[in-house]
């Protein structure tokens, strides 16, 4: 099932079309579906796909010797020298005929052999540049692949003719995977998997989003079960710390001190660790947008949701799992606090309601920046929040998410438009999401302004 992506394989089709030598970087952290996408991309196509692992380099090579081998049916030889010979036999076959190669997990052959960037960059520099081939190299190690590969100071800077970078799906490709579900439930699924292709094919659509935890996730044999330690195991050398960090962040400690007092370690210990887990796309660092009177302080957060939803409650109820009380879990730890859970997570869709809106043209203004903003408000003397503000030079539009069952009142409006007043610009304007809808009041209210919009999430996504 190939689901998404079709910008991405739209580019690297026009890309093969033009019958030159091609070097596209593909990077974007595990599970994400780079290797689904390049599959996808090469079907009917004469390609080699090598996936790289943690061998030595000269059995590596043997490995890539025999599938290039494979590949122009040739049988008795026993391997190449060296990568140099390797890609200098490629390129003397693809002078005028067109092949992708794939090298999948580009960091296990660099680890091992630090001198393939290198290698790689004289090869494209006076091999390789004036056949038909297209090379794709691909990364899980996201800090890697943009320092070592796309770098400034690496050797391959410079040589490649594309580059992308695969992050998770967004809410509405995510929902594509669940067409048989309810609005709800493929919201409170994306709550829960996030958009990794790799978790969503798990669930079951046939069972409820419940079902689906109870089976997928907390049971001990499911795939899902332990996936963030597995994960943190295998590109972590302090697992521990880690989950530590991750567990406070779920409980909603967002402040650097806030973390650091959770977990006992200080400041600037915690904050090295929360640098590596932002390069592994699972954390990421979030500043007030610099309008008005902005607070200085940054916040974290855990990005993947599925991580999110993981050491928000399987973590911290490992117990009670491992005693096989998975119903338990479900129905006094999980379902209780749901709504509240999928609050932040309605606020993320709210942002890419809002960019989709922005490129149709369907706001009163087309913006230039957006994000959070929290400051102190000098009038009440308290500090402020507003989940999303979107502006340009003259104008800002300041939103307001409620994910909850009752209809948002004229009371969240007023406070909204009240927050208003600490911005200068030409004009304001106010958009409410809703989870189900608005009191007539409010309607009314919207009616008969002209800068106050609501959006009501069941109506737009029934």
């Amino acid at each position: 099932m190939f689901i998404g992506r079709e910008s991405e394989l739209t580019a690297l089709n026009k890309l093969y079309k033009e019958d030159k030598f091609q070097f596209v970087v593909v990077y974007g952290r595990r599970r994400v579906g780079k290797t689904t996408l390049l599959l996808e991309f090469c079907k009917e196509k004469p390609f080699i796909f090598f996936v790289a692992d943690e061998s030595v380099d000269s059995v590596s090579l043997e490995k890539f010797s025999k599938e290039v081998f494979s590949f122009f049916n040739l049988t008795g030889l026993t391997g190449f020298n060296s990568w140099e010979e390797a890609f200098i036999f490629i390129a003397s076959r693809t002078k005028e005929e067109r092949l992708v190669i794939v090298i999948d997990e580009f960091q296990y052959l660099v680890n091992a052999n630090s001198s393939i960037p290198s290698i790689l960059q004289k090869l494209i520099d006076h091999s390789l540049k004036d056949t038909k081939l297209f090379l794709i190299i691909c990364g899980s190690y996201v800090s890697f692949m943009e320092n070592e590969v796309l770098g400034y100071k690496s050797p391959l800077y410079g040589r490649r003719t594309a580059q992308f970078e695969i992050t998770p799906f967004g809410f509405f490709d995510s929902r594509k995977f669940f067409p048989k579900y309810s609005w709800e439930e493929q919201v409170n699924t994306y709550g829960v998997l996030g958009g990794t292709p790799q978790y969503l094919v798990t669930f079951d659509e046939k069972v409820d989003v419940y079902e689906n935890i109870k089976q997928k996730i907390l049971f001990k044999s499911s795939y899902l079960n332990e996936e963030p330690t597995f994960l943190l195991r295998q590109e972590l050398r302090e697992p521990l710390i880690y989950n530590s960090i991750l567990e406070a962040l779920a409980e909603g400690n967002g402040k650097l001190n806030e973390i650091s007092s959770r977990i006992s370690f200080d400041n600037s210990k915690v904050a090295k660790y929360l640098n590596t887990l932002i390069d592994l796309k699972i954390v990421e660092r979030i500043k007030p947008e610099p309008i008005g009177r902005k607070s200085r302080g940054s916040i974290f957060k855990i990005k993947d949701n599925f991580f999110k939803f993981w050491y928000r409650f399987v973590f911290k109820n490992k117990a009670l799992i491992e005693q096989g009380l998975a119903d338990f879990v479900i129905k006094n730890k999980i379902k209780p606090f749901m709504n509240e859970y999928i609050g932040p997570i309605f606020e993320d869709i709210s942002v890419e309601i809002l960019k989709k809106m922005n490129v149709e043209g369907k706001l009163p203004f087309i913006f230039e920046n957006i994000g959070k903003w929290w400051g102190n408000n000098p009038i009440k003397k308290i500090e402020e929040e507003i989940d999303i503000v979107a502006y340009d030079e003259k104008n800002i539009l300041l939103g307001e998410c409620k994910w909850q069952n009752t209809l948002l009142d004229m009371s969240v409006v007023k406070k909204l438009m009240d927050k208003g007043a600490l911005f200068h610009f030409e004009n304001k304007f106010y958009i409410l999401f809703s989870k189900n809808g608005f009191t007539k009041e409010t309607l009314n209210f919207a009616k008969a302004s002209n800068n106050v919009i609501l959006i009501s999430f069941k109506d737009l996504v029934s």
